[in-house]
């Protein structure tokens, strides 16, 4: 177990402190539009990644059954512990929708890849449970995080009808439709998408970088402990109920097991930044639960190990 500690802190955690940190540094002294850089993210970044992971991965119905079922039983459960929470903490509606958020969208991407290719040694029936994990909590962060950020009222129907005029729809809907029609893309048009790819972490976590310079923090707030436990402990263990019942085993249970474990997405924070919806507690949820993550994550990837 200390092995297996040592190298997610030295592959995974280090390099997203290092790139985290030089965000914070060079936020506070140049003074970076968040705006331009949430933009960045939501309309460049992650249709890039999206799209050509759609693109380049090995499709198994029976495997996106066995997913796409992990991952509305676990999330409507975890919906129902984060509410039932906020209800008894007594948090105002802004609160709790960040509280919440926080405590269903997780890093899927940029901190889900790097540790299912370090646990599974990039096993390609690994890598694909992960992408179907990432390609869902998408959906599902710009579908209903975009929703619950809403200031007025306004149907799902809207926000749904807005996000499938969104570049990442675009992305998962090509992305799908090109991989199972057998397109094969030219080098011209695959290349520069890969670039856009391979930046994905660089600049999500650069952006949370930038904003944690702009915090003013105070860590007197429960908010920021109780959707971070949610997240990193309610979580991994729901999602064990759910193997255990679903009587999943191998790589398939252990990688869903995991996935589950991620801390609070990057995403989260930079729809805060959007529509500036408690942006400062949204981002130091995020850092909370990706520092703290650097025990729970080693600790659920011993246990699932033993499935």
């Amino acid at each position: 177990m200390v092995v297996a500690f040592w190298t997610i802190l030295r592959e995974i955690i280090l390099p997203i402190a290092l790139l985290t940190g030089i965000g914070f540094v060079l936020q506070r002294k140049f003074q970076l539009d968040m705006y331009t850089l949430a933009k960045l993210n939501l309309y460049f970044i992650v249709p890039g990644i999206m799209f050509i992971n759609l693109y380049e991965t090995t499709f198994s119905l029976e495997v996106f059954v066995y997913v796409f079922l992990f991952f509305v039983l676990s999330t409507t459960l975890l919906y129902a512990v984060a509410a039932l929470a906020a209800r008894l903490f007594r948090l105002n509606r802004v609160k709790s929708r960040v509280t919440i958020n926080g405590a269903l969208l997780q890093n899927s991407g940029n901190y889900g890849i790097p540790v299912n290719n370090l646990v599974f040694h990039g096993d390609p029936f690994g890598a694909s449970i992960q992408i179907w994990i990432m390609t869902l909590q998408n959906m599902f962060t710009f579908t209903y995080g975009v929703f619950v950020m809403q200031k007025k009222p306004a149907g799902f129907g809207q926000v749904l009808l807005q996000y499938v005029k969104m570049p990442v729809f675009f992305a998962l809907v090509l992305g799908l439709g090109f991989n199972l029609g057998n397109v094969a893309l030219p080098n011209f048009v695959l290349i520069p998408i890969r670039y856009i790819g391979d930046a994905m972490v660089a600049v999500a976590l650069f952006t949370l970088g930038a904003q944690v310079a702009n915090l003013k923090w105070n860590w007197k707030i429960p908010m920021i402990y109780l959707s971070t436990g949610i997240r990193l402990i309610v979580s991994p263990i729901i999602a064990y109920i759910i193997v255990v019942a679903l009587q999943l085993e191998g790589i398939l249970a252990q990688s869903l097991l995991i996935s589950s474990a991620m801390p609070t997405s990057v995403n989260s924070a930079i729809l805060s930044q959007e529509y500036n919806y408690e942006p400062e507690l949204a981002a130091q949820v995020v850092t909370v639960s990706t520092c703290v993550s650097v025990l729970t994550v080693t600790l659920v990837i011993y246990f699932a190990q033993q499935l």
